[in-house]
């Protein structure tokens, strides 16, 4: 199950009853970035619709980013796909923590699709073609891995645990 992996390690971060002023930092961390990608995958088999970030109507790839970071982060990203490549800092792919955004060449030019890593080599999207809908495909596809262009932290980068 895709969101196993997530809810162990809210579990065993929020589990503790007595916490220290930077385990609350670290449990807030944690708290802000499961809270986009629960979001996500909540949304899984919402409609796709190009240039729509209204899920009542469908989403395309670059609406369903700004309108889980805006309703779950308070984090207001660009409308498009471009516009987000450029905000927050840049990861690498080894470095890819869940709700880091993924970026795409799907139009015959860079950063025309995004979507949010949601860790095992798996990112939630919404998908304009076989699916057309929100979904989870994986990044060593060779469709994604041969398109792949980079990634982005738009939310604070976790703490290591001590």
């Amino acid at each position: 199950m895709r969101l196993l992996p997530i809810l162990l390690f809210l579990v065993a971060t929020l589990s503790v009853n007595s916490l220290s002023q930077a385990e609350e930092t670290l449990s807030d961390s944690v708290v802000s970035k499961a809270k986009p990608l629960l979001k996500a995958f909540s949304m899984i088999g919402t409609p796709y619709k190009f240039g729509s970030n209204n899920p009542a109507k469908g989403l395309d790839c670059s609406g369903f980013v700004k309108y889980i970071y805006k309703e779950t982060a308070d984090v207001s990203l660009p409308r498009s796909a471009r516009d987000m490549s450029r905000e927050g800092q840049a990861v690498a792919r080894e470095e890819l923590e869940p709700g880091d955004l993924v970026f795409f060449n799907t139009r015959k030019r860079p950063n025309t699709h995004v979507g949010i890593y949601a860790g095992n080599g798996e990112f939630v999207h919404a998908s304009s073609t076989r699916t057309k809908q929100v979904t989870v495909s994986r990044m060593d596809q060779k469709y994604w891995a041969t398109r792949f262009n980079g990634a982005r932290r738009v939310l604070p980068a976790s703490s290591p645990i001590q």
